[in-house]
């Protein structure tokens, strides 16, 4: 993984310096609000609800066994003992107080980490599939050019004060498990005409209360022009993105108000303009970064097990976890495996300092001391021997971390809510819970299949709620919380926008409805159809109808209209 070089230390370590003496100044009564606030947030610190927050980067979502254990220490020494791992792949304290602030961010540089743009009007993490280097469906490993841009990016004097956030995700496999097409800009990597390896570019994508899907403005881009091509569009944003009116700040507005084309013609412009200056990146420098990015000696085939094939046939609860937490690695004899954050018990997405500290022990001894943070909310380990997996899963299960529910039902998104968040309208994780407790039967959810519920308990859709196959959206109504449904939402290879059920759910009523909706598409499904290929089949109207239908004895019709 990538190493800080002293550039990057010393960055760090005076950012800290910085932020320590601009706090004892606010807390002193010599910066106001006012002028500590963009302070704060430039070193990723909210007010929310109760307490502030601390959002830290997890770059392209790797950390080492060394990291992990700070995150944990940092959970237990400023936190109450746990923290909240994001959809953008970092990590969210949410009790520290205002004081320990610079403390802490201190003990995050110790081990190589930080909080610099995770907040403000900036590029943001830059993210990545969370199986990128192991995958067996990858084109080439994505790390070193999220890297390259994490460079770039970071205190870009141009791009430090943008229209609005900016958020950049890259991809090198077939299957998109990074939600590429919902971020302001989109890199996949691609074969060109002649077979050489480079980038295709989307723009526009996003979530929130005007949700768009990203648009392909360049199919093929050399490797050396990735700095230039991406400069170019952040010019162009930086200059003509609105700033009379933060809800239509965002790329995907002025990518939809002039068009496509139109946008495309614009960078283009700007990209031969600058195309052949300093940002022009060498292949030198490409297999500089890559040489962070080295394999673990994964000793030929990892040795035989052949206790393995037993153990399935005889341990029911081990066979389920290995079919949906364990994944295929590139490597003979490695797999890669989920660390569900998924157990009824807890909030979606939490993990206590214990935990972290454990998972960070068994990155140790099974998976070379790397763990990754998935965009779902889960931890992987990447580099784990077959022979392993069941003293690795007798591990996690004595943690509660071996819940066998990857993709289904119960692996729900969920984003903190009126829990914690001053945006919120509704809560999120009191819902994850109502959930959970109707839908226990594993084999029923097996049965069911794969299946993701998203839910945001605002319109800023920080749970991914527009690309569920069951999106929830907290709303108030008149100081009471329901939840909008929509249905048939994917963030994956061929991303779409969920369409919205009708009318919102009374908060005591979501799980029940969820069961409905479930029941027909038991009851439509053919063969081994999962739920999204028999939604966009049959269409919303018999679930609209299931849903809505009246009560028995309730005395009145309710009108059920196809795509109301």
């Amino acid at each position: 993984m990538y190493r800080y070089d002293q550039y990057d230390q010393q960055i760090v370590d005076e950012r800290v310096a910085q932020f320590r003496d601009q706090t004892r100044r606010f807390l002193a009564g010599e910066l106001s609000e006012d002028e500590f606030r963009p302070l704060r947030l430039m070193n990723g610190l909210y007010l929310q609800r109760h307490a502030p927050m601390l959002r830290v980067a997890i770059p392209y979502g790797l950390l080492s066994a060394a990291q992990l254990r700070m995150l944990a220490h940092i959970a237990g020494k400023y936190d109450k003992g746990y923290g909240h791992f994001s959809t953008r792949q970092n990590i969210q304290f949410n009790w520290p107080k205002l004081e320990t602030v610079p403390d802490i961010l201190a003990d995050l540089a110790s081990v190589e980490m930080h909080a610099i743009q995770t907040s403000g009007n900036c590029i943001r993490n830059i993210t990545s599939d969370h199986f990128a280097g192991v995958a067996a469906d990858e084109l080439e490993d994505p790390r070193p050019y999220c890297e390259i841009i994490r460079q770039w990016s970071t205190f870009h004097p141009e791009f430090s004060f943008l229209p609005r956030k900016f958020k950049i995700a890259v991809s090198g496999a077939d299957n998109d498990r990074a939600a590429v097409q919902v971020h302001d800009i989109g890199i996949y990597l691609v074969k060109g005409e002649k077979d050489e390896i480079g980038f295709k570019i989307l723009v526009g994508g996003g979530l929130g209360r005007t949700p768009f899907i990203g648009v392909c403005i360049r199919e093929f881009l050399e490797k050396q022009h990735l700095l230039s091509y991406l400069e170019a569009i952040l010019r162009v944003y930086n200059r003509l993105g609105r700033r009379d009116n933060m809800y239509k700040a965002r790329i995907k507005i002025l990518v939809n108000a002039v068009g496509a084309e139109r946008f495309a013609e614009m960078v283009e412009k700007e990209w031969r303009r600058i195309k052949d200056s300093a940002l022009l990146l060498d292949q030198k420098e490409i297999e500089r970064v890559k040489g962070y990015f080295i394999e673990p000696d994964y000793a030929g085939d990892a040795g035989a097990d052949a206790s393995f094939a037993g153990r399935l046939e005889a341990q029911k609860d081990f066979a389920a976890w290995v079919k949906r937490n364990v994944k295929e690695h590139k490597a003979v004899g490695y797999r890669s495996v989920y660390v569900s954050l998924k157990h009824p018990a807890s909030p979606p997405g939490d993990a206590t300092d214990e935990q972290m500290s454990f998972i960070a022990d068994l990155a140790e001894r099974y998976s070379h001391s790397e763990i990754r943070v998935t965009h779902d909310q889960n931890l992987v380990l990447p580099h784990v021997k077959q022979a392993d997996l069941y003293p690795l899963w007798a591990a996690l299960k004595e943690k509660r971390l071996a819940t066998p529910n990857i993709g289904l039902l119960t692996d729900m998104i969920c984003c903190p809510g009126l829990d914690f968040c001053n945006l919120a309208n509704a809560g999120s994780i009191d819902i994850s819970k109502q959930i959970n407790e109707r839908f226990t039967e594993l084999d029923y959810l097996h049965d069911i299949g794969d299946f993701q519920i998203k839910m945001s308990g605002c319109m800023n859709a920080c749970g991914h709620h527009h690309v569920g196959h069951i999106g929830i959206l907290g709303v108030d109504k008149k100081g009471e919380e329901f939840y909008q449904l929509t249905l048939g939402g994917s963030a994956g290879s061929h991303a779409r926008l969920g369409d919205r059920l009708g009318p919102a759910i009374p908060k005591p009523d979501v799980a029940e409805t969820i069961d409905k909706i479930l029941q027909v598409y038991l009851d439509e499904r053919e063969g081994d159809e999962q739920f999204l290929e028999t939604y966009l089949r049959v269409g919303m109207v018999p679930f609209k109808a299931r849903v809505y239908a009246p009560e028995p004895g309730a005395g009145r019709e309710v009108e059920v209209l196809a795509g109301h």
